[in-house]
């Protein structure tokens, strides 16, 4: 259901004959999004349980669908972009969807404006799932960084200060000399 945008130079006569359905174009565009929203939600989602469950095989397999997923965002960012040029030129607001839509057909854009709205829930929910995804991630590496760092030293922590003695040489509460 990919609708494809004419941009043709608005001087030429096919510009001039077949202006662009802009609901149908911009209806299109938020349904393309959606879509890709929601595929997003669902790999960030069994991205952050591979995580917790520290499933590498998985996290691996993860990694091309959402190598995919961002190709196809990049297609439907230029095709907003062209959209959104499309309507620069036609004298319509073109700094976003949002604001074209309303624009476009005030009386009847409801269903425009409430697929707006949810796109940009969506991309709010998106970014809070990155989020705990990203923060998920950082407490893993940083187990892993105290764990190499407790092997590394034999559990034994170095004086920041005194005399080149381990602190655990001696045993505090159980030596007299203490």
């Amino acid at each position: 259901m990919e609708a494809t945008l004419v941009t043709s130079a608005p001087d030429s006569p096919a510009a001039l004959a077949a202006p662009p359905d802009w609901e149908a174009e911009i209806g299109g565009l938020l349904e393309q999004l959606s879509a890709l929203q929601s595929e997003l939600l669902d790999v960030l989602q069994q991205k952050r349980d591979a995580l917790a469950a520290a499933d590498v095989g998985r996290l691996g397999q993860l990694q091309s669908q959402a190598e995919q997923l961002a190709e196809r965002l990049e297609q439907c960012h230029r095709r907003r972009g062209e959209l959104l040029a499309a309507a620069g030129r036609a004298g319509l607001p073109s700094d976003n969807v949002g604001k074209l839509a309303a624009r476009i057909a005030p009386g009847k854009s409801a269903k425009l404006g409430r697929q707006v709205k949810e796109a940009a829930g969506r991309m709010r929910l998106l970014q809070h799932h990155s989020l705990a995804n990203w923060v998920l991630a950082q407490r893993s590496l940083l187990h892993v960084s105290q764990l190499l760092e407790i092997v590394a030293t034999g559990g034994r922590m170095q004086p920041t200060y005194g005399d080149k003695e381990s602190v655990h040489s001696r045993g505090a509460l159980v030596d007299q000399d203490a």
